[in-house]
This record gives C-alpha cells, structure tokens and sequence, in this order.
C-alpha cells in the first residue's frame, strides 16, 4: 500500500513538473497594454467594433489592426482612455456619435399586405417568399430579427408592425443594420435633424400605392434643402448624413410625410414639423 502510494505521488510529481516546463516553455506572451485596453473597454461584447468580443478588439488594437476609436459603445471617452494608453493622441472632432435608424414607417394601417405569411416568423424566412408579405418589398417586415440582434434591447416591434429604435438604449453597435434582411436600418449621426423614414425605391405611383408614407420622388425635399443635403437614389431621396439638412421645418414640405424631423440625441427641436414628430423625439424617435 505504502509502495503504490509512494508511486503515485512520484507520478504525480513528474507530471506536475513537465507541465511547469510545458507552461514554461509554450507561453505566449502577451502585451501588457492588451490588458489595460480591455479594462478600458465598457465590457459590452456586442461585437458592434468588428471583431468577436471586447478581447479580441483590445489585442487588435495594441498589434495595431484596430483604431483607438474602434468602439462604438464607449463613445469619445474609452477613445481617450485607449489613445493615452497606447501613447497616441485623439482628435475629439473626428469623433461622431451614432444611433441606429429604422428607414421605414410602413405600419399596418399605411402599408398594405398582399398575401397572408404563415411561414417562420423571422424577417429573413419571410424575406426570402417574394420579398415578404408587405405590399412594398422594401419595408418593414416586423418579425424581430433586428430585436433579437440587439444585445441592449434597443429595439421593439410596435403595434403597427414596425420596428423602432429606443434611443435612450441605442449605442450605435450596428448589430442591427446587419441583422435586416432589407437593409432597413442604418447609422446615423445622433446631431441629425431631418429623416427621410422610407427605402422605397420604386416610381411614385407604385411607391404610394405600396405605402402612404412613402417617398414619391417628387424632389421637393432636394429643391428646398439644396443637393448638397438631399440626393436621390433612383426614385428615392436620401439624407446626405455627412451634411445632412438642418431645418426641421423641411418635414413640412414632403407631400405624404415620409421626411420627419427627430432629434435622436434628445435636444430640443425648435418647431417640430408636425404632431408625429413632437412625439416621437419625446419618446426617442427612430419609427
């Protein structure tokens, strides 16, 4: 008994020894930095920077594969908190907050329906039957892909059909934009005022008669606001987001309503356009 005890702890010995060399001699050595950017990092893991999680962001960052403002949950300061400890500096005006947009107001009452889905209830499944159910197949499909994709819970289904993002939960991780099979959604600088709320990019007889609100491309918004802040896509018109229209009144010029003035970072808009816009940047806007 004595004996196989003694071999036992000899064994016991040996092996503990060779894994101290293995540990030793097979080590990857990390930079310390690596550390210090990840105990900077807010700790979402929303993959919104890119990469699988807030560990593999950081140790891109100190090989120098990712920029020190690469996250967009932790905004300007974790940009500041990085750049020191990499020894680099941060240009605080190259930084622009974000929030997800949904590009779609089609609720039930305003877009009709022309077939009955009884498929999967995900945006995808149903994407994938003639572009889904909606008679606009640029719409909004309402089944939730986008929801389920948010690690914050930023975004709900209403009651119309639609989803909408909730800005005080939004921190512009993007999981969402790709999360939509129609491409729906899209990251927009929280300092913009005037949305076109509508992906439509069909005439504007097919395009009103798939949805009320849609955008009719009659150029009215373009001719009042100048085309260095309105450009059409096709039959669409579009927010040029990288100088996008100030007025909010300009909301009040778009014919079926598809232009909306919303303030996503929860300043005060001077003149809400109409009813609609006054509650949706009270309750956080992104319909």
């Amino acid at each position: 008994m004595i004996i196989a005890v003694s071999v036992l702890a000899g064994l016991g010995l040996v092996a503990g020894f060779g894994l101290a060399l293995a540990a030793r001699f097979f080590a990857v050595e990390t930079d310390p930095r690596q550390e210090k950017v990840l105990d900077a990092l807010p700790g979402a893991n929303c993959g919104g920077c890119g990469f699988a999680g807030c560990s593999d962001f950081a140790a891109a960052v100190v090989k120098g594969l990712a920029p020190p403002n690469g996250c967009p949950v932790g905004g300007m300061e974790t940009t500041f908190k990085i750049a020191e400890i990499m020894g680099m500096s941060a240009d605080a005006s190259a930084h622009v907050a974000k929030m997800a947009l949904v590009l779609c107001q089609g609720t039930d009452d305003v877009a009709p329906v022309k077939f009955l889905y009884n498929g999967s209830a995900t945006c995808a499944s149903a994407a994938q039957l003639a572009g889904g159910q909606k008679l606009c197949s640029y719409g909004c499909l309402g089944f939730g892909d986008c929801q389920r994709a948010c690690p914050f819970g930023a975004i709900e289904i209403t009651e119309g059909g639609v989803a909408r993002v909730i800005r005080q939960r939004c921190t512009g991780c993007g999981n969402c934009v790709e999360a939509c099979p129609k491409n729906l959604i899209r990251l927009v600088p929280v300092t913009a005022r005037v949305h076109i709320l509508c992906s439509n990019k069909d005439k504007g007889a097919a395009a009103r008669k798939a949805c009320q609100v849609a955008c009719i491309a009659c150029r009215k918004c373009q001719k009042v606001a100048g085309e260095e802040h309105i450009e059409m896509d096709g039959f669409l018109a579009r927010i040029k987001y990288d100088d996008p229209p100030s007025d909010p009144a300009l909301a009040g010029e778009c014919p079926t309503g598809a232009i909306r003035a919303i303030s996503l970072d929860g300043s005060p808009i001077p003149i809400p356009a109409t009813k609609e816009d006054a509650a949706a940047s009270a309750s956080g806007g992104g319909e």
